[in-house]
């Protein structure tokens, strides 16, 4: 069963923790570092990266409007001014934007949810812990995700990212999936179908139904998340079933 972990005060938090920590292992790695887990990135590429997410948010987040606006997937870097000096003055921009934003207000999404300005606060807590996880690996120091957090970032794949047809690769998948978090005890039941998902509420959608899951993975929820993203391989987690199933997880 999915359900939100956290509310706007809750994901601003998270971003108070990661947004300075991404912005230490980032002042730690020569710009030209290579980033492990985005291959072909320098820690200069996902510094930019991510301050064009946090510009390109602040740019029509809060304005009221339900219109998608025009995609910015990286900064342009100023004369003179560094990839993380232009991701501090995103990340403040940012900052000052979610904790006077209303959750209700409306507000452009690409996913299947109510088009409403809480949407971005979740989307950049989660957007902000992977990268900061990603720029902690480039110098060898990766932490891992909190629990709590991690576990809402699983529930927002599933709920989120795959039923808005942002897999890693396309395919066809049948069966359920069970993936299981030891350290914030949760489970989730994921039926695939064909391209299609559906996130199972144990409690009201099994039945007479065939729910019995092809496969299980168990493992921390922030190793669980990490998988979904593709950070790290499932053979760091436990797997009972069928492995096939489990590239039709991946987001990206």
């Amino acid at each position: 069963m999915s359900r939100l972990h956290g509310t706007k005060d809750f994901w601003i938090g998270a971003l108070r923790v990661d947004g300075p920590a991404f912005a230490a292992a980032v002042a730690e790695a020569p710009p030209e570092t290579p980033v492990l887990s985005c291959p072909g990135w320098t820690v200069a590429d996902l510094t930019l990266h991510l301050a064009g997410i946090y510009h390109w948010v602040h740019s029509f987040v809060g304005s009221g409007e339900t219109a998608q606006p025009a995609r910015r997937d990286r900064a342009e870097l100023p004369s003179g001014v560094s990839p993380l000096q232009l991701w501090q003055h995103g990340y403040d921009q940012l900052m000052t934007l979610f904790d006077t934003l209303d959750p209700e207000a409306p507000a452009w999404n690409w996913a299947p949810q109510p088009k409403k300005a809480g949407f971005w606060p979740r989307r950049m807590a989660h957007e902000t812990a992977v990268h900061r996880w990603d720029a902690q690996l480039a110098i060898a120091a990766g932490e891992p995700i909190e629990a709590k957090l991690a576990a809402d970032g699983i529930s927002e794949v599933l709920d989120t990212w795959l039923p808005a047809g942002r897999r890693a690769v396309p395919g066809q998948w049948h069966g359920v999936v069970q993936l299981t978090a030891t350290d914030a005890a949760q489970d989730w039941y994921l039926r695939l179908r064909g391209e299609g998902v559906a996130l199972l509420d144990t409690a009201t959608v099994f039945g007479h139904e065939d729910h019995h899951a092809r496969v299980q993975v168990t493992g921390t929820a922030s190793d669980l998340l990490l998988a979904l993203w593709g950070r790290i391989g499932y053979d760091a987690l436990g797997v009972t079933g069928d492995r096939t199933l489990l590239d039709g997880l991946r987001t990206g």
